[in-house]
């Protein structure tokens, strides 16, 4: 998977968009789209069609993509044996469509899935789908990160909010570290 950074700007002013101009939201277990508004325009270069100037040419037509992920979306139904029965240890990311946090550490989590492929399985479960696992682990802030081991919930493992990267890592590292001591 190609790791992506995005920048919009408004065309007109150079100013930045804001975030809620093209929130992503989650719709399956593995693709998250993005639907940016019409008036965002997207620009094309005619140079033969403007007597020998390369001037742009603007049409206005909403921009759509997806970015594949490799963690997995799982339900109160799963996670019994997707979390509970892993014989590698777990980490749970709770998450929901309208949380910005929670689109900011997207593609970190997604990233350390594949960084720890094999040590660790990463999954999401979605806030509002799962009211029963949401009061059974007393999440109160979101995005929260849960590690599980051998089918408990490691103690002190418990992450509130969004992190970087290299935080997510410090994290990761020092927990797996100290599992592999036990």
């Amino acid at each position: 998977m190609v790791s992506m950074m995005m920048s919009i700007c408004n065309p007109t002013s150079g100013f930045p968009l804001s975030s809620s101009s093209f929130a992503p939201t989650i719709s399956s277990a593995s693709s998250i789209h993005f639907a940016f508004p019409r008036n965002l325009p997207n620009f094309h270069f005619h140079p033969h069609k403007c007597r020998g100037k390369s001037r742009p040419h603007r049409s206005f037509s909403p921009q759509k993509f997806s970015i594949t992920c490799e963690v997995t979306l799982i339900n109160e139904s799963q996670f019994s044996d997707t979390v509970l029965g892993s014989d590698i240890p777990v980490l749970v990311e709770f998450v929901a469509n309208w949380c910005g946090p929670c689109r900011l550490i997207t593609p970190i989590v997604d990233s350390a899935s594949q960084e720890y492929e094999g040590r660790l399985k990463v999954v999401k479960i979605d806030h509002d789908s799962n009211p029963k696992l949401i009061e059974e682990y007393k999440v109160y802030g979101l995005p929260t990160l849960i590690l599980f081991k051998k089918g408990q919930e490691v103690p002190e493992s418990r992450r509130e909010g969004a992190m970087t990267k290299v935080k997510l890592k410090e994290y990761l590292d020092a927990q797996l570290e100290a599992m592999a001591a036990i």
